[in-house]
């Protein structure tokens, strides 16, 4: 018979993610009493220092000093563990900080809801009940595998989490999705020397960007080896080790030693039993929150991929301030406040992306003009030759009657910073020519902007 402890908080936040730590952080800093619950002591800091950003990005800067005489798997496994060392480090970096605090208290285990204030946590020790005033849900996402016959069952079939943990290097990796997520794992791992095949359902790859982006991307893939196969749909594992797909009508095998199943993320909230806590959730297993993430609950708020938006670790912190505006704040803040949120997708060179794309923009209704180059041919831009990376293209959707900058894609190096200065001069209401007419540093990448903007290919 195990034991159980009662606990009471303030603020009871559930799940160590971006959201959820960062407002844990300021109201216990405030004198809050707070509780910290999460699941796996290998998730202290979230998904982003964990799985996420941080491993796969160090992932792609070390895939890119391999040299053509370093052997691959050694070149591999010495990353993997070097990445390793750095998430360990920050993971415990993230838990000193919090249970550290003296209002704070972090406990570890799987969490549940008995009734609208009260959850309790399995730990190793015994179950701990907390209750709470305010609660906050911030558990994230997990991988989708799809329901396809043998992929479940595979010993190769990974998530992208079990692929960042091993340190054998596949000799052939079949990626399931041509997604942002799929793109990403095929590029670093070609470069560490797997051959890859990307299977992708839809009829090209990256299929959010306009065509001529997505084209650019291909060519750069391609050009890296990586076998991409448009309209391809996954039938079945068969044997463990043989990926069946049907394209054009006709089926195809592909010997994998690992296939990473990339075809998107879900909401964590199975394991939660949100019916005790009568909050309600969306079709897709997301919490159902309104524009200040509150959920029919009063006090009750999810942060970040959990409650259905963006899955972004720098949304999961605007989500932690929209919650804390109405918790120690003036309470105006919104969901609805957000404008020109960027992204990038961290394959050589990245593609970094803000607003609309052209289609997006013209079935709005705007008319427009676009500004494209290939980076090669961007004469104010020598920062590209400087450091041997001129592939690539970037573009512009302008509105023609405002000059407001409707979107930009950035395919570049650089890319994910040039992404910010685009998506904070359309925030400010910077016309496109005031940004073509800034005074940038050099040589820099930035400097691009001085000849993309006016380099019109498209005009409404």
């Amino acid at each position: 018979m195990t034991s159980t402890n009662l606990l009471r908080a303030d603020v009871v936040v559930i799940g160590f993610g971006k959201g959820g730590k960062i407002a844990a952080g300021t109201l216990g800093r405030l004198g809050r009493r707070v509780v910290l619950i999460e699941r796996s002591d290998q998730m202290y800091g979230g998904t982003c220092p964990n799985v996420g950003c941080v491993p796969t990005k160090a992932l792609v800067h070390r895939s890119g000093k391999r040299r053509p005489g370093d052997q691959p798997q050694e070149w591999f496994e010495r990353s993997v563990g070097e990445v390793q060392a750095i998430t360990s480090a920050f993971r415990a970096g993230n838990f000193e900080a919090l249970d550290g605090a003296e209002t704070i208290t972090v406990i570890t285990g799987e969490a549940s809801f008995t009734d609208p204030h009260t959850v309790a946590v399995e730990t190793g020790a015994g179950r701990i009940e907390v209750y709470g005033e305010t609660i906050l849900i911030n558990t994230g996402s997990e991988p989708v595998i799809p329901d396809l016959p043998g992929l479940r069952e595979s010993p190769l079939t990974m998530t992208n989490v079990d692929l960042i943990h091993t340190t054998h290097l596949p000799d052939r990796l079949v990626v399931i999705g041509g997604g942002y997520l799929g793109i990403e794992f095929a590029s670093i791992y070609r470069r560490f020397g797997s051959q890859v095949t990307v299977l992708e359902a839809s009829p090209r790859i990256l299929g959010r960007e306009d065509d001529d982006i997505a084209a650019v991307a291909e060519q750069i893939l391609t050009g890296e080896g990586i076998r991409i196969v448009p309209g391809a749909r996954v039938r079945e594992i068969r044997g463990d080790d043989t990926v069946v797909y049907e394209k054009d009508g006709r089926e195809h095998t592909l010997t994998a030693d690992a296939i990473l199943s990339a075809t998107g993320r879900r909401p964590a909230t199975a394991a939660l039993d949100l019916a005790k806590a009568g909050v309600r959730t969306t079709p897709g297993g997301a919490v159902e929150v309104d524009e200040h993430l509150r959920t029919n609950q009063p006090h009750i708020y999810a942060l970040g991929d959990v409650n259905g938006g963006p899955q972004f670790t720098y949304i999961s912190l605007d989500d932690s301030r929209i919650v804390l505006d109405q918790l120690i704040g003036e309470g105006k803040r919104a969901t609805t406040d957000r404008v020109a949120v960027p992204q990038t997708l961290f394959m050589s060179p990245p593609l970094a992306t803000v607003g609309l794309t052209e289609k997006a923009a013209r079935e709005a209704g705007y008319r427009i003009k676009i500004g494209f180059q290939p980076v090669a041919d961007i004469v104010a831009m020598p920062r590209a030759y400087i450091v041997e990376e001129t592939r690539g293209a970037m573009k512009f959707v302008i509105d023609l009657e405002t000059d407001q900058i409707l979107g930009a894609a950035l395919l570049s190096v650089d890319a994910q910073e040039l992404v910010n200065v685009v998506a904070l001069a359309m925030r400010q209401g910077m016309t496109a020519t005031a940004l073509q007419r800034s005074i940038f540093t050099h040589p820099s990448s930035t400097e691009a902007f001085n000849d993309v903007i006016g380099a019109v290919v498209r005009s409404d």
